[in-house]
């Protein structure tokens, strides 16, 4: 583990985690900086970090005088590796950490970690959630739950964590969790990755570390994720929602593991084909952290998913309106156009990833939604994909906020249909992030 003490330490980032760094280091007799292009005053509690000595670089020019005079820096997930700073102040001989690298080289706990482009908040939590059936100690963090250096202080060697971990996580770690998870994988987060190559090789690092010791549990449906099979020594189980494998699968609308019977398809309250990948993920590895066949059933069939992932706000005059806000990748609008068999009033865009539209654009136009209502910044881009691709349906462009967006979906929608949010698409724009678009589209819904 690094020493922490009698060190000049450079935070990168303010935010959740940044804060959560701060919190772990001070006190150690440490010279603290943090550096984040946001001003003061769209920051929370630096006086009293700076009355205990903290110093903040802030603003435009926030990383003007470098890195390179620093035994440490800590930089949060949205600071690129290749951030020309971060690279002098390594070739400097800086140490160069994370919060999550930070987290892997103090647990006491054992860890459980997801990964993959879509699906980790949901499996990770009822992974969560079926540990918790179990009445075993677990946390949950990473990207969801509590940040995880401050779940340190209450982890004993008989305690479980889950993490859900992020590409951007995941590119520097050197230790990989005692059971890695790789759900579903396509190209996402170009805009921070050079390519899907290095997107992938990031992500490879869940597995790469593992000894025989530890198991990995792997999508076998995805090429990408299949891969990973053959970058780790651990032992290996699969999950698939079309065959049987060693692990749990669905077969004819059942869910197994091995050869254990879960249940029926129907039964489960999350809806949507591509959560039984899921599901099936959750199931093998909580049966590897030792969870029985009852606490694993109730908690599974008793799950309806989080907020802002497929989830129903209501109906209004017969219309059904579902909130898919988390829906940053066209393969996540792909999923969830796959979820209904009634019409659709698609929502789709928002701000631009460098994502490649064209199997969204064909999957709209040979599905049933047949009204879509474009925003953002890819607008322009996935209205050419989809009359591309022949899409015959109503394209509606130029709304300006949310309410009008629901009220135009109101006048498309008749008895029986589905107004979808479900962008494909970061949100930066329009909205604050993807809470906001959700949280929003919830309100406005409701209203009526």
């Amino acid at each position: 583990m690094i020493n922490l003490s009698d060190k000049k330490i450079a935070i990168l980032g303010f935010g959740i985690e940044g804060q959560s760094l701060v919190g772990f280091i001070l006190g150690k007799n440490n010279k603290i900086v943090v550096f984040d292009q946001r001003d003061k005053g769209d920051l929370k509690g630096i006086q009293n970090l700076e009355n205990e000595g903290v110093t903040f670089s802030l603003g435009k020019d926030y990383l003007e005088k470098g890195l390179k005079d620093f035994d440490l820096v800590f930089r949060s997930p949205g600071f690129k590796l290749s951030l020309s700073e971060i690279k002098e102040a390594k070739e400097a001989g800086v140490i160069i950490s994370s919060a999550t690298k930070l987290f892997f080289d103090s647990c006491r706990g054992k860890i459980i970690g997801i990964t993959g482009s879509k699906g980790k908040g949901t499996t990770s939590t009822l992974i969560y959630n079926i540990l918790k059936e179990q009445r075993v100690e677990v946390f949950l963090g990473g990207n969801i739950g509590t940040p995880m250096l401050s779940l340190l202080p209450k982890l004993k060697e008989t305690s479980w964590v889950i993490l859900e971990l992020s590409s951007f996580q995941l590119q520097d770690l050197e230790k990989s969790p005692h059971i890695a998870v790789v759900l579903f994988i396509t190209p996402e987060h170009l805009d921070h990755h050079k390519n899907f190559d290095e997107y992938v090789r990031a992500k490879e690092n869940i597995v790469t570390y593992q000894s025989e010791n530890d198991y990995a549990v792997i999508n076998a449906d995805n090429e990408y994720s299949l891969s990973f099979s053959k970058k780790t020594k651990a032992k290996k189980f699969f999950f698939s929602k079309d065959k049987g494998v060693e692990g749990s699968y669905v077969k004819e609308k059942e869910i197994f593991f091995k050869d254990k019977l879960i249940g029926k398809t129907d039964d489960l309250k999350l809806i949507g084909r591509h959560n039984l990948e899921n599901v099936c993920a959750a199931i093998t590895a909580s049966f590897l952290a030792k969870a029985e066949l009852p606490a694993i059933k109730k908690a599974v069939f008793s799950f309806s998913g989080l907020e802002h992932r497929l989830e129903k706000v209501g109906s209004y005059k017969g219309i059904d309106f579902y909130n898919d806000s988390f829906s940053t990748i066209p393969d996540a609008s792909i999923a969830a156009i796959h979820s209904f068999e009634k019409p659709i009033i698609l929502i789709a865009g928002g701000s631009e990833k460098n994502a490649d539209f064209t199997d969204l654009g064909k999957e709209i136009a040979k599905s049933k939604v047949k009204s879509l209502i474009l925003i953002g910044q890819t607008a322009k881009i996935i209205k050419e994909s989809v009359l591309k691709a022949g899409f015959k349906g109503k394209i509606i462009e130029n709304l300006e906020n949310m309410e009008e967006i629901i009220n135009q979906a109101l006048k498309e929608a008749e008895l029986n249909d589905v107004v979808l949010l479900s962008p494909g698409c970061a949100s930066f724009g329009m909205f604050k992030d993807y809470k906001d678009r959700g949280n929003q589209f919830k309100k406005y819904a409701k209203a009526l």
